[in-house]
């Protein structure tokens, strides 16, 4: 089943993207970034609980190139 993603998740993910946290935390997998957005995303952040949504992965995981 695949949900729809609003209009505002995209903007929101958009953020995320652009966060410069999230980026180190998809890049280097390591380090006090990643441990920070691996804790905060999914409790705190709306930027990165939007990401999820729309990408289907959390804020720390590697982006597929």
């Amino acid at each position: 089943m695949e949900t729809q993603t609003s209009d505002q998740d995209r903007k929101l993910a958009q953020w995320c993207l652009r966060c410069p946290v999230c980026n180190h935390a998809r890049r280097k997998q390591r380090g006090a970034a990643f441990w920070f957005v691996k804790r905060v995303e999914s409790g705190v952040c709306p930027f990165c609980k939007a990401y999820e949504r729309v990408y289907g992965r959390k804020a720390h995981e590697p982006s597929p190139e």
